[in-house]
This record gives C-alpha cells, sequence and structure tokens, in this order.
C-alpha cells in the first residue's frame, strides 16, 4: 500500500518535485553503490559526469544533460534542491512545467558547454582535468529567469524585504567573485553559463520571443516516442453478391421435394393412406423426420 501511494503521489506532483525526486534518488543510488562495491563515484558515473573533453562528449553526448542529476556531496545537493523549489514555485506561479522544464534543461546544457570551452580556450584551465556534476548551471537558470521576468517581485526574509532581481543579481556576483579562488573555477563558470541563458531567455520572451519552444516541441517529439500507438477502429465491410446458380440449386430442389410431398399428400385425401406405394409411404416418412 505505501509503495503504491508514494507511485500515486509521485505520478501527481508537479514537474519541480519530480525533479528533486530524481536527484535525491539518483543521489542515493550512486552513493550506496559506491559504497557497496568499493568504487568511487566518479568511476561509477563516468558516463554520464560531464568530462572537459570534447572527444568524450561526442561519444557521451547525453552527459551535457545527465551531469546536472548527479551529486557526490550531502550538502550539494540540500542547496541545489531548496533553491530549486524556492525559485521553481515562483515560475511555476507564472509559467507552465513544461517552460520550467525547458528553463532546467537549457539551463544545464548551456552551463556544460560553457564549462567545457572554458577548459578548452582559456589558459587557465590548461593544466587541470576536471569533470562538472550537480544542478547548479540549471537552478541558477531559473532563478535569473525568474528575476529578470519579474525583478519586482518582492520576498519575505525574516524581517527583510527583498526584490527577486537584488538575490539573482548578489548570487551571480558572488559566483564571478569567487571563480578566482574557489577552488571550482569549472563548476562556477556553468553557474555563469546557466545565468546567460536564465537572462536571455527570459528578456526575449518579454518581448514575444519563444527561444525555447524548439526544445519544447523537441520533448513532445521524445514523449511522443513512447507512448502506444492508438490502434485504428476495426470497420467491418459488408460485400453484395451476385446469386449464383449453384446457391439457386437448393432452392429449386427443395420446391420439387414440396412439389412431391403435396402431391402424396393430395393422394391421401382422395384414396387414403393405404393407397400410398411403398416408395411414395418412404418418402413421406423420410419427409417428416426432415421437417
Amino acid at each position: 500500500m505505501a509503495a503504491n501511494n508514494l507511485t500515486y503521489q509521485y505520478k501527481t506532483a508537479n514537474v519541480m518535485v519530480k525533479l528533486i525526486v530524481i536527484n535525491a534518488v539518483l543521489f542515493l543510488l550512486v552513493s550506496l553503490g559506491s559504497f557497496f562495491f568499493s568504487v568511487s563515484n566518479v568511476y561509477l558515473t563516468r558516463w554520464f559526469v560531464l568530462t572537459d573533453d570534447f572527444y568524450t562528449i561526442l561519444i557521451h553526448p547525453w552527459s551535457l544533460i545527465t551531469y546536472s542529476f548527479l551529486h557526490f556531496g550531502f550538502f550539494h545537493i540540500l542547496f541545489n534542491m531548496l533553491w530549486l523549489y524556492w525559485f521553481g514555485q515562483f515560475v511555476l506561479n507564472l509559467f507552465t512545467e513544461k517552460r520550467l522544464l525547458t528553463v532546467y534543461l537549457l539551463g544545464a546544457l548551456f552551463g556544460g558547454l560553457l564549462f567545457v570551452l572554458s577548459y578548452s580556450f582559456f589558459p587557465v584551465f590548461a593544466e587541470s582535468r576536471g569533470y562538472l556534476i550537480g544542478a547548479s548551471g540549471a537552478v541558477t537558470a531559473l532563478m535569473v529567469f525568474i528575476a529578470t521576468y519579474t525583478p519586482n517581485t518582492e520576498v519575505r526574509i525574516f524581517t527583510f524585504t527583498i526584490k527577486l532581481w537584488h538575490i539573482a543579481l548578489f548570487l551571480f556576483l558572488l559566483d564571478l567573485v569567487r571563480i578566482p579562488s574557489s577552488g571550482n573555477a569549472g563548476g562556477l563558470m556553468a553557474h555563469v553559463g546557466g545565468a546567460v541563458f536564465g537572462f536571455i531567455y527570459a528578456t526575449q520572451l518579454a518581448k514575444g520571443n519563444d527561444i525555447g519552444k524548439w526544445f519544447e516541441n523537441f520533448m513532445d517529439w521524445v514523449a511522443n516516442l513512447f507512448k502506444p500507438s492508438k490502434k485504428k477502429p476495426f470497420k467491418k465491410v459488408h460485400r453484395t453478391t451476385q446469386p449464383t446458380a449453384q446457391r439457386s440449386k437448393p432452392k429449386e430442389a427443395k420446391s420439387d421435394h414440396q412439389k412431391k410431398v403435396d402431391g402424396i399428400l393430395d393422394k391421401i385425401g382422395k384414396s387414403g393412406y393405404e393407397s400410398l406405394t411403398k416408395e411414395e409411404k418412404d418418402f413421406l416418412f423420410k419427409a417428416g423426420k426432415d421437417d
């Protein structure tokens, strides 16, 4: 019963809650798998983390998205999911669940692309190798998207009232300041990539240009691949055929048979049953059994 209830709760939850559940379940599976099989988290998820190597990305192109569902540290996933829940509610108040998912996934994609490009073109990354995990880029995209689209929305933090754009700007500048000294410059570049995408998406949407529409259509196309095809309703075809000579024979035979029976009955009416021959009696007997 409990399992069925959890399944029902998940199916009826909005996309924001589903994203949080997916991230949490994957974190638990990776943590337990790493412990029981005595392997590192990176090795266990090597096909799904985003590396800084273009050749590896060509082999595992899905890693540009899947990395955003992986977390190796408890506080890493905790704060990412808290930010996702908090800013996700603002997005769902104004937009559809599909729009939230589009911003999340494309924010992860552009954050991952900036991470890879940074390792490829900036000399500071030349002597180091890196991989990227976490939903930070995707969550940052959601945060900047909603703060740009509705900048004057006010929120209450303890005893202070602050606007969304103040929060987004502060966190974005904090990421920029931390890049040279944090030891996680690649990850922070992914934050920047997500933020830039969220800002561009919101400003274009305010002008009536939905730059994420193509991705929503792509998601619909993928979803339709897994939907069972509808069976065409059975159509009963009625065929009209011309009567053939073979089909008319039984009717003719029946007519001759009936005439003979009628003749015998007339003979009985005129002369009595005893006037019938043995053959006529046998024929009448068989006719009676057939009827």
